[in-house]
């Protein structure tokens, strides 16, 4: 008996995760765009949205899951800053726009929890993890177009990944409504970059997700 209850207790906190989560995504905040889908978060809406969502003490976990996330979406706009200087294309301009709107979004969240902002120069960071991720991105994007659009879908693909598992570890109402937006706007940015490197005839495979969940989102 007790471990039935173990279960059922677990089973309930896993769907009761799920359907926060659900609940969040509901809300889209990306400004419609063509088909470079940049995927630029509505500050106002933002703000709105927020405006009605509870706040509370944040675990450690939640913590560093917004210290990291907003120098994760600072590593992109840097990276297709630099990109767009090189190769002058509209999707790093584009996209580097949308990243500077991800970044205030999460910034918003630090604010809203008297968090510190890690922030640093453009190309520096504090967590030596993105400062080495930087330093690779940055090489492998100058050597070639291609190599440049391959670099920017492996952010893409990068932020996906840490953006489900920074959604797995919280149940706030607020955080999960930033990232659910984020995560739209990382898969947005994903078809972009493959749809550019198409037009290089570049055959893309998915270089982190597993070929299942790359195949979810470009069929989305």
């Amino acid at each position: 008996m007790e471990m039935k209850r173990i279960f059922l207790c677990s089973l309930f906190l896993l769907l009761l995760a799920a359907s926060n989560w659900a609940n969040a995504s509901d809300q889209n905040l990306l400004i419609p765009d063509d088909e470079i889908s940049n995927g630029e978060i509505n500050e106002s809406a933002l703000v709105l949205a927020l405006a009605g969502e509870p706040s509370g003490e944040l675990t450690q976990a939640e913590v560093d899951g917004l210290l990291f996330m907003i120098e994760e979406e600072k590593l992109a706009g840097d990276v297709y800053s630099a990109l767009d200087e090189m190769w002058d294309m509209r999707v790093f301009e584009n996209i580097g726009r949308a990243e500077l709107t991800h970044q205030a979004a999460v910034k918003r969240l630090l604010d809203r929890y008297s968090l510190p902002d890690p922030r640093m120069g453009e190309g520096e960071f504090a967590n030596e993890t993105l400062q080495d991720l930087y330093n690779d991105l940055l090489a492998k994007g100058s050597t070639s177009v291609s190599d440049a659009l391959m670099a920017g879908a492996a952010i893409e693909e990068i932020d996906i990944l840490d953006l489900e598992e920074y959604m797995a570890q919280t149940d706030k109402e607020d955080i999960l409504l930033v990232y659910a937006n984020l995560l739209r706007g990382s898969e947005n940015h994903l078809r972009a970059f493959v749809n550019n490197l198409e037009r290089q005839r570049v055959e893309y495979t998915p270089q982190y997700l597993s070929e299942e969940e790359y195949r979810s989102i470009m069929e989305a």
